[in-house]
């Protein structure tokens, strides 16, 4: 029996980034599920006192080093962003908008590219419905889903269900009652996965 992860994220953290590549190796290693969960990452810091760590210039600036350090650790492309932080509402609620499994996996691998690998402005609507569009997927229908009511609200009704279980940051992620936050953890996800 698969034991289901939980991944709460938001595309604007990198190490999330880092998190969503490993996350496919991870589900198969274990015979895990993982049900992705977009959250608003401003929503949860107002909620908890929490900031970016780039707000603090010595951690920000460690935080980076070590994010190109993983990234190399992990065989994966990525770039500094130099319009981060970018406002995320938008694209948080493109996620939102997207239907589990291969909707939503072609809309983050479409975003998280040009944000984390590509390093791309996606603040710039433009610029979103360029990398939206190259990627195959219909801009306009994305734009017009994400203004809908249902939509905004989902993303609230998971942003305050992540502060009420007790998340502060991204990514975080639950097995069971378990909660872990940071891509760091990724080896103790793995650990409680397997054992069920």
């Amino acid at each position: 029996m698969s034991t289901p992860i939980e991944f709460f994220f938001d595309v604007g953290s990198p190490t999330t980034y880092l998190a969503w590549t490993q996350l496919p190796g991870l589900a198969a290693r274990t015979g895990s599920t993982i049900t992705y969960r977009p959250m608003l990452l401003g929503g949860v810091f107002k909620a908890t006192g929490n900031a970016s760590p780039v707000e603090i210039p010595a951690k920000g600036a460690n935080m980076m080093r070590d994010i190109e350090r993983y990234a190399e650790h992990y065989g994966v492309p990525f770039r500094a962003n130099p319009h981060f932080p970018i406002n995320t509402l938008t694209l948080m609620r493109g996620a939102a908008a997207c239907a589990p499994g291969a909707e939503l996996e072609r809309y983050l691998g479409a975003i998280f590219s040009a944000m984390w690998a590509q390093a791309q402005n996606l603040g710039d609507p433009e610029v979103v419905r360029s990398v939206l569009t190259t990627a195959g997927i219909d801009a306009d229908d994305i734009f017009a889903r994400v203004q809908t009511p249902e939509v905004k609200q989902a993303l609230v009704a998971t942003t305050e269900e992540a502060v009420r279980r007790g998340v502060f940051g991204a990514p975080t992620f639950f097995v069971g009652p378990e909660m872990f936050f940071g891509q760091d953890r990724l080896a103790m996800v793995e650990k409680y996965a397997r054992r069920g």
